[in-house]
């Protein structure tokens, strides 16, 4: 599915999925995630679905639900843990 993404024209639906999400500097997840969902605080580092560079959300609270379209969830400078992609 390499280069797939997920198409909601609206926004507005809910995740229908979800996936545990390892980490990784290079490969992008399957789909463009609807949201992301913390299990154990710390901080994400990310490419948002329409950026190319990466961003650093700090300090995030276990149990969050982060409402951003990702595509790539970053090993270097996430520190969370039990992190899962909805879809």
């Amino acid at each position: 599915m390499a280069g797939s993404r997920l198409i909601d024209r609206d926004h507005t639906s809910a995740s229908g999925s979800a996936v545990a999400v390892t980490p990784n500097d290079n490969t992008d997840l399957p789909l463009t995630s609807r949201g992301l969902f913390i299990g154990t605080g710390g901080h994400v580092a990310v490419i948002l679905d329409k950026d190319a560079a990466s961003v650093v959300l700090k300090n995030i609270p276990s149990g969050s639900v982060l409402p951003i379209r990702i595509r790539r969830v970053l090993a270097t400078g996430t520190t969370a843990l039990d992190i899962v992609a909805l879809y």
